[in-house]
């Protein structure tokens, strides 16, 4: 396996996107009012951008902004995620492109609602181009990064509570052939009654067939991918539905939720591309604290199975007591 050139001293690391479509052959492909969600019965009537107004800066991401916003009509608060694009920035246009298409899909409970998307120039690349704004759902709470953050560990039963939600929100995803790939601390937003949401599609990607079958199945944060992400040839990628990868983030940010830090790697240890490739490909299992209960060490040990083929499902999961447990 070929490896690419190591990068340091990054805590959130992208392996390389595939080439970038041409413009013009991006614009032929994305109809983007073909990518606007539905309204609902209850959608809230946000009908133009100029109905929102910025409150404060949530949080920066890459080639965006994400802003609180109250909506003037109605004096609720959303949150606004606007991306921004121009002729070097195809790759990340096909990705807000992919997460349009995929949040105007989904409607459930455990995921992060998304009201509307604007466009603003999204595909007029010729003259600067534009941005992609998704008016979504409010998380009170921030991220469960966050969350860790600020507590940096969280007792089991909260840990199990976590665990349940994802696991909802995933077989809701997979039961729609739709794998998240990118399950971390930072896509895990909290409500203020302490419920987390998946959140962040950007990466996500809609199964066709049998197998994952899509040409940039690197992309993700390399942290929490799976071994047969890193190394198809050696885990048996190329006959992956890519399901099994999900199951494998969950189980890394479990952990973590845990332990209070980043579990695969020693404190010392630089998160560079290559001591990420070597831990989760070829490391042993991650040692769990013996204070850890006999549920939780029969969760983690079935979500981090190396072997994808062997590794517990999202329904399987949902079966398994830990996250069945009585608060």
């Amino acid at each position: 396996m070929t490896l690419v050139r190591e990068r340091r001293h990054q805590q959130a690391l992208k392996l390389s996107l595939p080439p970038p479509v041409p413009v013009a052959e991006f614009q032929h492909q994305i109809h983007l009012t073909a990518l606007l969600p539905a309204p609902g019965p209850d959608s809230p009537g946000i009908d133009n951008l100029s109905d929102l107004e910025k409150m404060a800066v949530l949080g920066h991401g890459t080639g965006g902004t994400v802003y609180k916003v109250l909506h003037k009509k109605t004096s609720s608060i959303y949150a606004l995620k606007v991306l921004r694009f121009n002729q070097n920035t195809i790759s990340i246009c096909r990705q807000a492109a992919r997460e349009a298409e995929i949040l105007k899909r989904v409607d459930s409970q455990y995921i992060i609602r998304c009201h509307a998307v604007f466009d603003n120039g999204f595909i007029d690349t010729d003259n600067g181009g534009g941005d992609l704004c998704f008016v979504m759902e409010y998380m009170e709470g921030g991220s469960l990064h966050d969350v860790l953050r600020a507590r940096q560990r969280l007792p089991e039963h909260v840990i199990s509570g976590v665990a349940r939600r994802v696991l909802e929100g995933l077989h809701y995803l997979h039961s729609m052939q739709i794998v998240h790939r990118d399950i971390k601390p930072s896509n895990l937003l909290v409500n203020d009654k302490g419920e987390v949401k998946i959140a962040d599609f950007g990466v996500s990607h809609i199964v066709a067939g049998t197998r994952e079958a899509c040409h940039d199945s690197n992309m993700g944060t390399c942290a929490y991918m799976s071994p047969e992400r890193f190394d198809p040839e050696r885990w048996g990628g190329d006959n992956a539905n890519g399901f099994a990868g999900d199951v494998w983030s969950l189980g890394v940010v479990v952990l973590e939720c845990y332990v209070g830090h980043f579990p695969l790697i020693g404190p010392a240890q630089k998160p560079d591309w290559a001591t990420l490739m070597c831990a989760i490909c070829f490391g042993e299992m991650p040692e769990i604290p013996e204070t850890a209960s006999p549920e939780f060490r029969s969760f983690i040990r079935w979500c981090l199975e190396k072997d994808w083929r062997k590794r517990g499902t999202v329904g399987e999961l949902l079966g398994h007591a830990f996250v069945n447990r009585k608060c």
